[in-house]
This record gives structure tokens, C-alpha cells and sequence, in this order.
């Protein structure tokens, strides 16, 4: 068994989703604000990047799940459990022995075949996203989500750890590296707040298919539809599926279905 430790990174301390801010998250009875899950989940497939290279960036698997908030400076280590060749099971163990977070990490040997760009409505400028609620949700899923862009570029890259140095090779930015899992993920969580506000809100769970390593200057066009709206114990849940696209060949890079609270119990 593999051990990977390191220091988890909140990367949005000033999201408007101010559950990873000290002073909301505290309200709701965290230690401070929460690290995203988009980070965790890079920490989850760390060291399967690190064994299996490219060819995970270009038909990787994963599946990460949260189970218990990560603090931002807190130490971390994450056990890699190969179960096969091109399997492995990951789990994300805090300094005092509670699990944050597990993953399956599958390194595909075909790819799935790749969505196709439904050319959706790209979202306005100046568009103002509706307070999230079932209504909301139900209409996006009725009449569609807007679709957004996002450009992966080495000006102030989202990284996933305090150093540079310390994410492998190919994904350094400063070395014109792939996007990580942080910002492709991340994706998917701005698409999903671009089509309705939602504060706070809190990512539990993400499944992910890589189908092309994302180069640096890359500009992704986001398409989003609604696959499930429920409530669970008090919480209000958005289930998404969101496929990213290279602006410049129409070729899907990664398939991502998203799992969330958008409404806290008693919020």
C-alpha cells in the first residue's frame, strides 16, 4: 500500500459560496472554512497521476466521495490500495485518524464513447443566476442549462497544493503542464452555480471520465444537464451531469457527474 501525505489547500477561501469562509462555515457548526471538494478530489487521484502518467489524464476513471470536511494547513495522507494493475482504491485519512474522503481510480483501457457538444446557449455577459430552488431546477431541466467557457491557462492557474513543485511534472503550469483534476472538476461546480445562486452549498460527490488531456491555453466550453433534484434528512440535493468540451475541435475531455447539497438543512 501506497501512503501520499501533504497539506490540504483551501482554494477558495473568497468563492461567493461562502461555506469556505471561516465565519459562515462556523454558523454550521464546521471548524472553519471547508476545503472544496474539487480539492479533495485532486488529493484522491494524486498519486494515481503519479504511477500511471498521461494515460490516466487521457481515459482515466474516478469516482470521489466525501464523508467528513478537510481544514485548510491540515495534514493529510492518502493510502493507495491497488486492487489491480489499473485499479486502485484511495482513501484520504486526516492527522487524527478520521477519513475525509475515498475514491475508486480506474486507469481505462478503452475509453467510453465521448459525448457530443449540443451546441447549448452560451450564458450572457451580464446574466444574473436565479436563487437555486426546486423550481429552478425543474425549469433548467425543462427548458436547459446555459453553457459556459472556461480557459485553462498558466495566469494565476488553480492548483491544488501550496507549491507548485510538488504536483507531478505534467501538471506544472509554469512547464505549460495538463489541467489537474481541481480545475476540471472545478468546472463543473461553476457551471452549476452560473445556472442558479446557491450559498451555502457544499460538493459531496463527483464521477469523472477523462477522455483527452486538457493542454495549457486550452479554452473548455461546459455543457450541463439536470439528472436528479431531492431531499435527504433535511437537504436539498442537485444531481448534474456536465460535459466538457475543447473549444477549438469540438472534442469532449472529460464527462463528470455531480452530486451536491444546495440547500443546508436549516439554511
Amino acid at each position: 500500500m501506497n501512503i501520499w501525505s501533504a497539506t490540504a489547500l483551501n482554494t477558495a477561501p473568497d468563492s461567493e459560496n461562502r461555506i469556505h469562509g471561516d465565519d459562515l462555515a462556523k454558523k454550521y457548526g464546521f471548524e472553519g472554512g471547508l476545503v472544496p471538494g474539487v480539492t479533495i478530489s485532486a488529493y484522491l487521484v494524486h498519486p494515481l497521476i503519479e504511477h500511471w502518467g498521461k494515460d490516466w489524464l487521457d481515459r482515466g476513471y474516478a469516482n470521489c466521495r466525501i464523508t467528513s470536511p478537510l481544514y485548510d494547513k491540515e495534514l493529510f495522507e492518502v493510502k493507495t490500495d491497488m486492487v489491480e494493475p489499473t485499479k486502485a482504491n484511495t482513501t484520504l485519512i486526516k492527522s487524527n485518524g478520521i477519513v475525509s474522503a475515498n475514491a475508486e481510480v480506474v486507469l481505462m483501457q478503452e475509453s467510453p464513447i465521448k459525448p457530443i457538444l449540443r451546441r447549448d446557449k452560451l450564458v450572457d455577459v451580464d446574466y444574473k443566476a436565479p436563487q437555486a430552488s426546486k423550481e429552478i431546477w425543474k425549469k433548467l431541466e425543462l427548458n436547459g442549462c446555459y453553457a459556459f467557457k472556461f480557459l485553462w491557462s498558466d495566469k494565476d492557474p488553480l492548483i491544488y497544493l501550496n507549491k507548485e513543485m510538488n504536483l507531478p511534472s505534467l501538471l506544472q503550469p509554469k512547464g505549460g503542464g495538463y489541467s489537474n483534476l481541481c480545475f476540471l472538476l472545478g468546472c463543473s461546480n461553476w457551471i452549476l452555480a452560473g445556472n442558479a445562486y446557491m450559498n451555502p452549498w457544499v460538493h459531496l460527490q463527483t464521477i469523472s471520465q477523462n477522455y483527452r488531456a486538457v493542454e495549457m491555453n486550452s479554452s473548455l466550453i461546459a455543457e450541463m444537464e439536470i439528472n436528479k433534484i431531492y431531499e435527504k434528512k433535511g437537504h436539498e440535493f442537485i444531481d448534474v451531469f456536465v460535459n466538457l468540451f475543447d473549444e477549438n475541435d469540438e472534442t469532449c475531455v472529460m464527462s463528470i457527474n455531480l452530486i451536491a447539497i444546495y440547500k443546508l438543512r436549516g439554511s
